[in-house]
C-alpha cells in the first residue's frame, strides 16, 4: 500500500505532461514521429514537464480529500483554480473544457456544487473522468456500493452531471480500487465488469445508456484492434482508450506512451491511463527522469504524502 497515492497521482500528472505538447495531433502523424518522452512548447507552447487542467483538477480534489470529504469545498477549489491559478503548473491555466468552464461559472455565481454540472447528452466530454482518480483512494474501503456510486456521482456532477459521464467515472474508480487492493490486471478488470453490470441491473439504469458501455463491460476492450479505439474528448472514447492502453501494456511507460501516441486528446488519455498504470506498476517503476522533470514535483509529493497519511491509516 505504501506510495500507492503517489504512484497514482504522479502517474496521472506525468501521463498528462507527456501528452500536453502533442494535443490535437493526428494518430498517423504520431506514428511517424512518436512521443518517447517529454517534449516542450509545440501545441500549448509550454516548457517540458508541464501538466494541464487534468492534473490541476485532480490535485484540487486530492488536496480537499486531505481534509475530509466536502462537496462544496471541492467545488470552491475548482473556482480557485479557474480564477487564481490554484494548482496550475505555472500560476495560470492554459486549457479548460467548455462544460467545465460553464459549470465553474455557475459556482462563481453562487450555485451549490450539487447543481453546478451540465446534464445534457452533449455534455459528455472527459472532464470529470480525467480528475476522478483521488476518489478511488478515498473510497477504497467503502463496502456500500450505493454510497460509493453516489459519491462518484456527486464529484463528477460538479461539472459533468449526465449519467454517461458519471457511469464512466464509476467504472474507472471501481477498477482503480481493485488495483489498489493488489489485484492483477485481468482479475481487476473482470471484477469491475461484474460490479458495474450488477449494480446497473439492480438500479434499473437506462438499458440504452448501459448498452453504450458494452465494449468495456460485456466484451473485453483490450481485444479490439487499435483502429477501433478512438481517442478524442468524448468520455466513452477516453474510458475505452485508457483501459485499452493499460490492458495492452507491460510497463507504466509503455501504457502512457501508447495512450499519448493514439493522438487527439493526448493529455487526457495520458492522464487517465497514467493514473491506473501508476497504481498497478508502482511509483518505483515510473521512469526517474519523468518524475524529476515534472513541474512542481516537490509540491505534488508533499500533497501525496498528506493524502496517503490521511487515507491509508
Amino acid at each position: 500500500m505504501e506510495n500507492m497515492v503517489k504512484a497514482g497521482i504522479f502517474g496521472a500528472c506525468i501521463g498528462d505532461a507527456l501528452g500536453v505538447p502533442v494535443e490535437f495531433k493526428k494518430r498517423e502523424d504520431l506514428k511517424r514521429f512518436p512521443v518517447m518522452g517529454y517534449l516542450e512548447f509545440m501545441s500549448w507552447n509550454q516548457p517540458k514537464g508541464t501538466w494541464s487542467d487534468d492534473s490541476s483538477l485532480t490535485l484540487c480534489l486530492a488536496e480537499e480529500l486531505t481534509k475530509g470529504y466536502d462537496l462544496e469545498k471541492i467545488g470552491q477549489s475548482f473556482v480557485k483554480w479557474n480564477k487564481y491559478g490554484h494548482w496550475t503548473a505555472h500560476g495560470r491555466l492554459f486549457d479548460i473544457g467548455g462544460t467545465t468552464r460553464h459549470s465553474i461559472a455557475r459556482l462563481i455565481k453562487g450555485e451549490s456544487a450539487k447543481f453546478s454540472g451540465n446534464i445534457f447528452e452533449e455534455d459528455n466530454g472527459n472532464g470529470s473522468l480525467m480528475r476522478i482518480l483521488p476518489l478511488a483512494f478515498y473510497l477504497k474501503d467503502e463496502e456500500n456500493i450505493e454510497k460509493l456510486y453516489q459519491t462518484v456521482k456527486e464529484v463528477s456532477a460538479i461539472t459533468h452531471g449526465h449519467f454517461r459521464s458519471v457511469f464512466a467515472c464509476f467504472i474507472y474508480v471501481i477498477l482503480a480500487i481493485e488495483l489498489i487492493k493488489g489485484k492483477k490486471r485481468k482479475e481487476a478488470y473482470m471484477h469491475m465488469q461484474k460490479v458495474a453490470l450488477e449494480y446497473s441491473e439492480i438500479q434499473g439504469f437506462n438499458p440504452k445508456e448501459i448498452g453504450l458501455f458494452y465494449r468495456v463491460l460485456k466484451n473485453d476492450i483490450s481485444t479490439y484492434p487499435e483502429e477501433e479505439i478512438k481517442s478524442g474528448g468524448y468520455v466513452l472514447h477516453s474510458l475505452e482508450a485508457s483501459l485499452w492502453c493499460f490492458l495492452n501494456s507491460e510497463t507504466y511507460s509503455e501504457a502512457v506512451l501508447k495512450a499519448v501516441n493514439l493522438g487527439e486528446d493526448t493529455d487526457t488519455t495520458g492522464a487517465i491511463t497514467g493514473g491506473i498504470a501508476g497504481i498497478y506498476y508502482g511509483f518505483e517503476n515510473i521512469p526517474e527522469e519523468w518524475v524529476s522533470e515534472l513541474v512542481r514535483k516537490g509540491d505534488i509529493e508533499v500533497l501525496c504524502e498528506k493524502l496517503q497519511k490521511k487515507l491509508m491509516n
